[in-house]
């Protein structure tokens, strides 16, 4: 006998059934957990870092050397994202989460006794790369959980900005712990903070990939003598395949999906400008209004202000993209895809253009906030969505990890406004992106197998979930 749905194992696999899911919500909820008290560690050691200086006798001067343990974890932040986050698609979530927690746990230990900075820069490595695992695990959760694209809007919007406010708070908190404590200090408490939430996703987070839940469940039953398999145990093709064809996916996809090379591309740089911000917080309000490393991290609540509006805006304009299904001709009473990017035409805006130095500092932290108004969107990718949110880490990361980086340079030979209008006529660029979505979305869709596969979903969807008349 094949296991194949809820009602044969009386498990959760939401696939098979469209009009509700079979896992509890609170999953969700409790996954998210996660991402607030996270508090994104990479941007930890970027105030301190005159006593990071100091300690490891690192001269500034002429480049950011600091910013080299930011770079590492966002590298391994991407090659995590790229290799494990699609495996984790056929082989489930939660030993992997749990795993992938207390193996950064372990990573969190020497970064407070570092005694060289080369000790910073390769455990931030595998504990960036341990975050990107567990931070972009809960948009697999609520692909898992939320069954059809309005009930993920809400939740996934959720999860976004829950994301971006722990990661911007990150300077906030480093420099309220640096104010009083010595730097190792922000490592202590980090392992202290993250150690304490290990034992709720041992106790509070259970499976929620269908065919792992399947598959625990058809074991079970081989126990009781019952001769029960399901369709991927039955498969012959090899271990090795299935994870080179799940680290492929992701690859093959920015490629060949348009759809999901814009919604890499937009945040990407968005996330590289906040992390330039951040980087470049210091110089710019040091210079302009001498405020010292400390006060300029709290700079970046202006930051989180911005992405909760951003969460705000997107809300009531969700309703662009539910309208979108009464104009949906390929797959009626569904929505469009790309009718996502609606909200992702704000454009950014630029931080410290043209304001003397004898302007108040408040005047200059609006525009920071308002830069994260188009981040807080997302396109669901179906049953795929760990390899689309994989390849939009790998994006984002590659962003965050390397264009921090010319802050110093750029602000320092360019001056504070022509820097900043440099970045805000990139992003003039970046908004007519998504106008070609628009314009040949049909098109595109109907070249993308994987559009294809989860549009031919819907319509058994909708099929099994019409009602029938009596005879």
């Amino acid at each position: 006998m094949i296991v194949d749905n809820c009602k044969a194992t009386k498990a959760p696999a939401p696939f098979s059934h469209p009009k509700g899911p079979c896992y509890d919500p609170e999953t969700v909820v409790l996954t998210a957990v996660r991402n607030v008290p996270r508090l994104d560690e990479r941007h930890h050691h970027h105030h301190p870092h005159i006593a990071i200086d100091e300690a490891f006798s690192i001269d500034e001067s002429t480049f950011p050397h600091s910013y080299w343990p930011v770079t590492s974890w966002g590298v391994g932040d991407a090659i995590f994202s790229l290799f494990l986050l699609p495996v984790m698609e056929d082989f489930g979530i939660y030993y992997v989460v749990l795993i992938v927690y207390l193996i950064y746990i372990c990573f969190l230990i020497p970064i407070g006794v570092a005694q060289n900075f080369a000790t910073l820069i390769v455990t931030r490595f595998f504990s960036g790369g341990c975050v990107a695992i567990l931070a972009n695990t809960v948009a697999g959760i609520i692909s898992n959980v939320f069954v059809g694209n309005r009930a993920r809007t809400v939740p996934m919007s959720m999860y976004i900005t829950t994301y971006l406010v722990s990661s911007s708070m990150g300077p906030v908190v480093g420099a309220s712990i640096y104010q009083f404590l010595s730097w190792r200090w922000i490592g202590y408490l980090q392992l202290i903070w993250t150690g304490f939430f290990f034992p709720l996703f041992i106790v509070g987070m259970p499976e929620t990939r269908g065919s792992a839940i399947l598959r625990s469940r058809a074991k079970k039953l081989r126990k009781e003598g019952k001769k029960t398999y399901t369709q991927d145990e039955l498969d012959t093709t090899s271990l090795f395949q299935v994870v080179l064809k799940s680290v492929q996916r992701p690859l093959y996809m920015i490629c060949t999906e348009s759809v999901v090379f814009v919604a890499t591309l937009w945040p990407a740089f968005s996330l590289g400008t906040i992390y330039l911000f951040t980087q470049s917080a210091e110089q710019v309000f040091g210079e302009l209004y001498g405020f010292s490393a400390v006060q300029s991290g709290y700079v970046q609540v202006s930051v989180v202000i911005g992405e909760i509006l951003g969460w705000i805006y997107c809300l009531p304009t969700n309703r662009w993209y539910y309208k979108s299904a009464l104009r949906n001709t390929e797959i009626p009473g569904t929505e469009i895809p790309e009718a996502r990017l609606y909200q992702a035409l704000v454009g950014v805006l630029s931080h410290g253009s043209r304001l003397p130095s004898a302007w108040p500092w408040l005047v200059l932290a609006p525009p920071v906030s308002s830069s994260a108004l188009p981040i807080t969107w997302s396109t669901p990718y179906s049953k795929y969505a760990g390899s689309a949110v994989g390849t939009i880490g790998l994006g984002e990361n590659i962003f965050i990890a390397f264009l921090p980086m010319a802050a110093q340079s750029m602000y320092t030979n360019l001056g504070f406004q022509w820097a900043s209008s440099l970045l805000g006529f990139v992003s003039l660029i970046l908004a007519f992106a998504p106008v070609a979505v628009f314009i040949w979305g049909k098109e595109i869709r109907t070249r993308s197998p994987f559009m294809k596969e989860a549009a031919e979903d819907k319509r058994r969807d909708s099929v099994v979930s019409a009602p029938t008349a009596d005879v």
